[in-house]
This record gives C-alpha cells, structure tokens and sequence, in this order.
C-alpha cells in the first residue's frame, strides 16, 4: 500500500479531541476494538477517534458507509467459510454483504477473515465519514461512545497463539543471565525462534495478574508448589493473522502482509525460576501460560504505513538469507519503526501519589526478525494459520541494557536490582506492582499515532 490521503498530517476531524496534540487515536489512526457498556453482555466492535468510539454496526445501520469492496471474498483463504447469511437490509446498497454482517459480531474475527483490502476499504470510508466538514457529522454523533464509559474486551477469539523470540538484543543478554557464560543460540540468526504458547489464557489489558506456582527446582522431601518469586514482565508486540492460509500452502514474504490485519501491544508474563527448572529439554511451559495481557485496540498495518523503514542491516560476517525469507521490498521497508515504553507503578508509589517510571524505552525498529518474517517462516513448513491468531514478536529490547524489555535483562537476573527514583529496587516483581505499556509511532511531516496502553498489576492468588 501507498501513502494517501488518509496519511495527510493537514486534515483534521470534526471529533475535536482527535485534533489534540499527542493524541494516541487521531484521525490518521482509526484503530479497531470490541467493546461494551452494560458489563460485557452485549459486544460491539468500534473505531477510536481521539476520546471516544464510532460504533461500527450502528454506523452501517444509518446507511453511510459506502464506497466498501463489493468484491470481498465470502471465504478466507484458509477454505473455511465466513458463515455470513448474504443479502442487506433494504436501503443499504453500497456495502459488501459479508463486511456489514461481519461488523455485527462479537468479536472482529469475520471481520479479520474478510482480508486486508477489506480493511481498508472500512478505514478509508471511516476517515471520510470523520473528517473535518463531513456532511454525516449530526448523524454519527448518535454513534459515538466515550472510551471512558465503555469497557473494552478482547478484540479477537484466539485460536492460537505463537511466541516468537526476534530482538537480538534481548536474545544475547538474556542467555548470559539464565546460564552464565551462556551465549547466542547459533539457530538465532538463520530463522526466526518461536514456540507454540497457550491461547486461553490471553487476557485483556487491566485483568490482574496472579502470581503463578510452580514447581521451583528439585526437592529432597518432594514436589511443592510455591509461588514464583522471579516473576517477570517482557515487553511484546503483537499481530492478529487476517486472512488466513491452506494447510501446506506457504506465505511468500512478499504476501505475507495481507494475511496480517493490524498490531497491538503484548504483556507476555514470565516466571523466571520456574522456567529454569521446567525448560530443559522442551522449552517453557507453566512458567508462561499462567497469563498472556493484550491492549484493546488493534492498529492496522494502513495506518502504520508512514512508519515503515528498512530492517537492520546485517553484518557480512552474518549468515546469509535464504529466498524465502529475504526480498528487495521486506529490504527497503520491512520494519516498523514504534516507540515502546514500560513503566513500573508499585504500591508504594501509588501511596505516594507518583507516576509509574518509565524503566525501558526500546524501538521496535531494532527487532532482527520482521513481522512478515514471522508469518513467512511460520507457514513455511505449510502450517495453516487462522483469522484471530496472535504472532507476538517476543520481548523487544534496544542496544542499550537500560531498554532491555524484561528484568531478567535489567537485573541481569536479580543480582543488580533495579533501582527506582523513590528509593525502591526490584530484583523481579512483587505483588502490587503494576506494568503499564505504551507505543506510540512519530515521522516528521506526519501525526503521530499510539496503541493505547496495555496494563496489568500483580496479585497473589492466595
């Protein structure tokens, strides 16, 4: 996709609050989410617009959005059908079938299935509906929604769920603290690392995170459960599959993005001390289940087009790329240049009366694998992906170690606790404490863009 109208950092909406400087939501966002306002019941999918939400299904009942792709397929690539009835309600000629049904769902997976020219089609139509001197505006005010009235829920029904392991940075320094004198794992830089995580467990942002138990290492007097007192934070980025694929029909990198419907932020929780003991020889297990938090809203891959640059460039000394997953395009504009942010809120700050502390800013322009790199190797042994499956791009971590996106890097495993402005350290998390993520996307001549925030604080289970 080119750069278009909807990119133009000089038009403005008529939703006052999306004009604000720093908005994470602007007109040039329209992110897409589920939400509801009578305690989950009843669940709609909406766009945000500066403070508030344009409730999609009732924004198709007033008959104006038109101009959508009459040729959206009526089944996914994966073969499965939508299950959409066909046909509209009389008066609503403009609109594909399958996209008007798919924006009555509880969740945004038909939408998902629908492909990216679908979405597109919805955010162009969306940013002419919402623009400064729009002729819709009276009508649309009855379909807007305060965010803070409303709670926001899972934006897809996770099939599946896949890990993967992409920040070099974090990578080298986290070997070096689980196993001292530990080193890059050789695989690293041939293909992107990943394993198969747990998808019931993935969890909205502001769910609370209780502290799991698990078996911490060897016992003379038997097995004992404790609670982990290594628990850890890592600082994701993750992207719902779209359209998906056919069992053994691989992605070619250069398609892999329209089988990807939009990017959110991930909190994907970690209990050091358990994974120590249970990872060998298979891998994590219960030190990783336990809890996975998303953000609410899913920004598509359209409106992070004026943030695309070209990935890291890789040493000579470095393995070359095989075809599959290197190209002349995924070179020139494969990455995505987001700024990331965590920030630590304990309890005794909250006492205080402080602000969480920004403890790591890392860019996920520094990440060796790309998003499509993700996706391309997934399939590539033919491994058939679905409409609302979560690729998260594992911890993302910049050069420095002060923007390392866990504490296991930070601390260097506990043995350099991090030292916070009010006087507290932490060595890894204690109950009370509250991780706040935020992203945000920023290039001169174009308004910045954010993913609101994924947060959760930590509880104990007893």
């Amino acid at each position: 996709m080119a750069l278009n109208e909807t990119h133009d950092a000089t038009i403005g909406s008529w939703v006052s609050s999306a004009n604000a400087a720093g908005s994470d939501f602007p007109l040039q966002n329209l992110p897409l989410g589920v939400y509801s306002t009578d305690g989950g019941r009843t669940r709609r999918i909406g766009a945000a617009i500066g403070d508030m939400i344009l409730d999609l299904a009732a924004t198709a009942d007033k008959g104006i959005l038109t101009g959508l792709s009459k040729g959206a397929p009526a089944e996914s690539s994966a073969g499965a059908s939508t299950g959409l009835p066909s046909g509209l309600p009389p008066g609503l000629p403009n609109m594909e079938p399958a996209l008007f049904q798919a924006l009555r769902e509880a969740t945004m997976n038909r939408l998902m299935a629908l492909g990216r020219g679908a979405a597109s089609a919805l955010r162009r139509n969306l940013f002419e509906l919402l623009r400064n001197g729009s002729p819709h505006q009276t009508v649309l005010q009855e379909c807007l929604v305060p965010i803070a009235s409303a709670t926001l829920q899972m934006p897809a029904r996770i099939g599946d769920f896949t890990d993967f392991y992409t920040s070099l940075h974090h990578a080298s320094r986290a070997a070096r603290a689980m196993r001292p004198g530990g080193e890059l794992a050789p695989n690293f830089r041939h293909l992107p690392i990943a394993y198969h995580g747990r998808a019931s467990s993935i969890v909205i942002s502001g769910t609370p995170c209780a502290r799991p138990h698990g078996l911490l290492g060897p016992d003379p007097d038997g097995a004992a459960y404790l609670p982990s007192q290594a628990l850890d934070f890592e600082l994701e980025v993750g992207t719902y599959v779209g359209m998906g694929n056919e069992l053994a029909s691989p992605v070619r990198l250069d398609d892999a993005e329209t089988h990807l419907f939009g990017v959110c932020l991930v909190n994907d929780w970690s209990a050091r001390d358990i994974q120590r003991w249970e990872a060998q020889p298979l891998g994590p297990f219960l030190s990783k289940s336990f809890m996975t938090s998303v953000s609410p809203w899913v920004v598509t891959l359209d409106a992070l087009e004026p943030f695309r640059l070209a990935p890291p460039v890789r040493n000579e000394d470095e393995p070359r790329l095989g075809p599959a997953l290197t190209s002349p395009g995924h070179a020139a504009l494969g990455a995505l240049r987001i700024g990331l942010e965590a920030a630590l809120e304990t309890a005794g700050m909250r006492q205080q009366g402080l602000q969480p502390e920004v403890i790591s800013r890392p860019d996920f322009a520094d990440q060796y694998w790309t998003l499509a790199q993700m996706l391309t190797h997934h399939t590539s042994n033919g491994c058939n992906l679905q409409p609302g499956d979560l690729l998260s791009s594992g911890t993302v971590s910049g050069p420095d170690i002060a923007d390392s996106g866990c504490l296991l890097e930070r601390t260097r495993n506990g043995v350099e606790p991090l030292r916070l402005a009010n006087g507290e350290t932490r060595a890894y998390l204690q109950d009370g404490d509250r991780l706040v993520y935020r992203g945000r996307c920023e290039r001169t001549g174009f308004i910045g863009i954010g993913f609101g925030v994924c947060e959760a604080r930590i509880v104990s289970r007893e």
